[in-house]
């Protein structure tokens, strides 16, 4: 039985909700007008992890208001086929849902990579 088998897509989006849950607090506050999807793998790019589609806070100007929602989404194929256990997939959801709000803040995948959340 493969990982996809064995975790059922209700426990993978429990395992980004306890990903979302570890940012802290003031973080989490200042996350503004960005919903968090769970899709089972991008069409365009079939190995991406997570993709965060918006306009970071630090780009926003006074034309931003009322614009529909950021989006970052997680991709559930993508990561199961990475990882050969259930520990791993934990980890490796909770590295790409902090990659993808990094992102949301503004910082780029260079500065991620600095920081070890490539």
């Amino acid at each position: 039985m493969t990982l996809s088998e064995r975790m059922p897509q209700r426990r993978f989006e429990e395992l980004v909700s306890d990903a979302l849950d570890q940012i802290p607090a003031e973080l989490s506050s200042a996350m503004d007008n960005v919903v968090v999807l769970v899709e089972p793998r991008n069409d365009e790019e079939p190995s991406l992890l997570g993709l965060y589609h918006g306009i970071a806070l630090t780009e926003r100007d006074s034309y931003y208001a009322g614009s529909l929602p950021d989006t970052i989404t997680i991709y559930r194929e993508a990561i199961l086929d990475i990882c050969n256990t259930d520990d791993e997939v934990v980890e490796e959801v909770a590295i790409t849902v902090i990659h993808e709000i990094a992102h949301h803040f503004g910082i780029d995948d260079d500065r991620l990579h600095e920081l070890g959340w490539g």
